[in-house]
């Protein structure tokens, strides 16, 4: 073959070399492939990816997708004290417990601590963990409410023995229970008491043993990620969502791929808030309902609700406006955040609630008005079931509001009777998301303005007894319009709540 040719042939194997590298790039351009953990992998932890978890995706229910979804991982880190810090991954310090090696052929245990120290406070992950059920001792949890009433807080909440929980690592001590996996000092620096009696997530770190290879024996081992909650207030909704925020930060920071299992670390007995555990994540079961050892390949343990920035900012001063996504990627500033939007909108899709955009679209002069009413009801084996009166003539205002919508002659008014005590929390969050404006006496119902739409409304009615920040800060750190009456006892004149409802309505063009 003379040069020429040989030259001409080897200009064609390069343009078609080139030309199929290029057709492949576009193909994956336009194709990406499924998302596979690697070690380069910044939402998975490195020493998961030496044990093998076996279905590990198969059973878990998938993240939806949230508009004002934002990443969790920000680098450089937030600064302290910032929204971010606050409601976001301000988890931004890793610490390392136990480490194992990829290269490990035993797949030993593993464990580290995400460390806020805006919020003074740890989200911990390991894996290779066992929990002996027989070693916390408290109620077994999920019982009827009427097979419990008048059951002591010190039966329901975790106290453990030594070797409750328990860690594989190369270190471990093959006699008795093992020595401790985490020491004072660092429980100290990563997971302090605070302004808590009974640290309960901390109690379950220092029962925490390393035992060697063979001494962690399980009967049954749990493949998929699994969260870990201790709940106190568990029956009150304000209380209950900071516990729901936990969870749902928790799963955020540690990266998990899919929403984890979940099982309750306490005793308390059923409520019907917890059908919104169970929409929110994979399955939820209680410690007790294991009747032996279990281990787990990936566990997250979820700091207190006490811990959140939603429960802090009644104490702290913590200065965030609420706005969208958008508006935070467009404009960022330390001082915004459209965390509790995201939060508020997985809410909403866990039951599978349509989003304002796919909803038929409402007529512009017609608005609901949504009365979130207080109400005798029992829910916890230590209350009577008798609600303290924060509005002693609320029947008289919302027969007035009702009268005055009937009234309206440029817009619509509807009225709803927030009855929330008789409707199942998917009925709540739908009569949220449909209300224009929300309106009630200060009561842990109004802590569903965490799911309300960006546009809302919100009137507060104060007694003199009850003047507590909680639903101006979440209508604030949501970017809602906040308007406030404040009463000199327990008595609303309803001339003076339908004044004040009238300019509110002004102001939606009515």
């Amino acid at each position: 073959m003379s040069r020429r040719r040989r030259g001409l042939l080897a200009r064609t194997v390069l343009f078609l070399f080139a030309l199929n590298a290029a057709s492949f790039a576009v193909y994956f351009l336009l194709h990406p492939p499924n998302r596979s953990p690697t070690a380069a992998d910044p939402f998975l932890p490195l020493e998961t990816l030496a044990i093998p978890h076996k279905n590990a995706r198969s059973t878990l229910k998938s993240w939806p997708s949230l508009p004002s979804f934002l990443p969790w991982r920000p680098s450089p880190a937030p600064p302290l004290r910032s929204c971010e810090a606050y409601f976001g991954h301000g988890f931004s310090r890793s610490v390392d417990v136990l480490r194992s090696s990829p290269s490990d052929v035993n797949g030993r245990g593993w464990f580290r601590c995400h460390y806020s120290e805006t919020l003074r406070s740890s989200v911990c992950e390991g894996g290779r963990i066992r929990m002996d059920p027989a070693r916390i001792l408290m109620a077994d949890g999920g019982e009827g409410l009427d097979a419990v009433i008048g059951r002591g807080e010190e039966e329901e909440l975790p106290r453990y023995q030594p070797g409750a929980f328990q860690i594989d690592s190369e270190g471990g001590d093959g006699g008795g229970d093992g020595k401790r996996a985490i020491d004072e000092g660092f429980l100290d620096k990563y997971l302090p008491h605070g302004a808590v009696q009974y640290h309960t997530m901390r109690a379950l770190m220092e029962s925490m043993r390393v035992v060697g290879h063979e001494q962690l024996d399980c009967t049954q081992w749990i493949e998929e990620p699994t969260l870990l909650v201790t709940r106190f207030e568990y029956a009150n909704l304000f209380h209950t969502v900071t516990d729901w925020y936990s969870a749902y930060v928790s799963s955020r920071v540690t990266g998990l791929p899919n929403r984890p299992n979940l099982v309750f670390v306490d005793g308390h007995c059923k409520t019907p808030l917890e059908e919104t555990w169970e929409a929110l994540f994979s399955s939820v079961r209680y410690a007790k309902n294991f009747s032996s050892p279990v281990c787990f390949r990936h566990a997250v343990f979820a700091p207190l609700g006490y811990e959140t920035a939603l429960f802090k900012g009644l104490t702290e001063h913590i200065s965030c406006r609420g706005t969208s996504a958008s508006d935070v990627r467009e404009d960022p500033d330390v001082k915004k955040t459209a965390r509790l939007s995201e939060f508020g909108e997985m809410l909403i899709a866990a039951f599978g609630i349509l989003e304002e955009k796919d909803l038929p679209r409402k007529s512009s002069v017609s608005h609901n008005v949504l009365f979130v009413r207080r109400e005798d009801y029992l829910a916890h084996p230590r209350h009577s079931g008798k609600v303290e009166s924060r509005l002693s003539n609320e029947q008289e205002v919302l027969d007035a509001i009702k009268v005055w919508a009937a009234n309206q002659e440029r817009c619509k008014i509807n009225v709803v009777n927030g009855l929330f005590a008789h409707m199942h929390v998917k009925e709540q969050l739908q009569a949220i998301q449909e209300a224009s404006v929300v309106i009630g006496a200060h009561g842990a119902g109004l802590t569903h303005l965490v799911a309300a739409r960006q546009n809302t409304r919100v009137l507060e009615i104060i007694s003199s007894m009850y003047r507590r920040p909680h639903f101006a800060l979440i209508s604030e750190w949501k970017g809602l319009e906040y308007h406030a009456i404040n009463l000199a006892g327990s008595y609303a004149r309803p001339a003076m709540v339908i004044d004040e409802l009238s300019s509110i309505i002004s102001g939606l063009g009515c």
